[in-house]
């Protein structure tokens, strides 16, 4: 493959985020592999989040169904590059974020998706680390039992534009109370490579811990996506179709 096959669009869905997009996006101003672009898709947003984008020359697409597997969509029918990778607006890259996103796939050139780990850059070191480990360490080993494979999280993930065009009609985009990053590993189905990548690690807010609602909210949404999602397939018919894809030992 040429450099040109990894090239890479970064894909941020934002609603009403203008201060943390900020953050987000000077992050990525300080890369060491320059993205080929940056899409912020504003999700009807009513502060200045569109303008924060525009100022940092990021290319603005403007999602007025407010959804973030809405949002997150639209970003990726919009990218050009042939490695789409995902951040949030809460999200922040370390230096070498592109470049290991672009060498990550290029090592694995059977894989068709990425994600990796995050820390929690507004909680105290001894509370934030332990902290991530059980929040991420949680969705990825119960997501993974579901889907049978790795699934994806929305703030540190890429994945083959290819990939996207193969099942962009079949995600469920217009679902509002869904995760978009778990609906789309579990359409891409276990017949899809997914690898997770422990280098692969960016900064997240720690919003998503703060309240009950918060967590109500994200167990209603995972509920609603697995529901969708058995529908089409059982965990163990996704188990049935992943040991039938494993390549046989010699």
């Amino acid at each position: 493959m040429t450099a040109g096959d990894h090239d890479v669009t970064v894909v941020i869905p934002a609603r009403n985020d203008a201060v943390l997009l900020d953050r987000c996006l000077r992050a990525l101003a300080r890369q060491t592999r320059e993205p080929a672009e940056v899409i912020v898709v504003d999700n009807a947003s009513t502060d200045a989040t569109g303008e924060v984008a525009r100022a940092h020359g990021a290319t603005v697409v403007q999602e007025e169904r407010i959804g973030i597997w809405a949002a997150a969509a639209a970003g990726y029918d919009a990218a050009s590059s042939p490695v789409i990778a995902r951040l949030d607006a809460d999200s922040v890259p370390p230096a070498d974020w592109v470049q290991k996103v672009a060498a990550g796939l290029r090592r694995r050139p059977s894989a068709v998706a990425l994600t990796g780990w995050g820390v929690f850059e507004d909680l105290p070191r001894p509370v934030g680390v332990p902290v991530a480990t059980l929040y991420l360490g949680a969705y990825y080993v119960l997501g993974h039992a579901a889907a049978a494979g790795p699934v994806l999280w929305g703030s540190n993930m890429a994945l083959r534009r290819t990939a996207w065009h193969q099942v962009r009609d079949r995600v469920h985009r217009w679902e509002r109370e869904v995760h978009d990053d778990m609906d789309l590993a579990l359409v891409l189905g276990p017949g899809q490579a997914v690898s997770f990548d422990p280098r692969l690690v960016v900064g997240v807010s720690a919003r998503s811990l703060k309240g009950a609602s918060q967590l109500v909210r994200r167990v209603r949404r995972a509920r609603r996506t697995l529901e969708l999602n058995f529908r089409e397939a059982q965990p163990w018919e996704r188990w049935a179709e992943r040991l039938r894809a494993a390549p046989s030992p010699r």
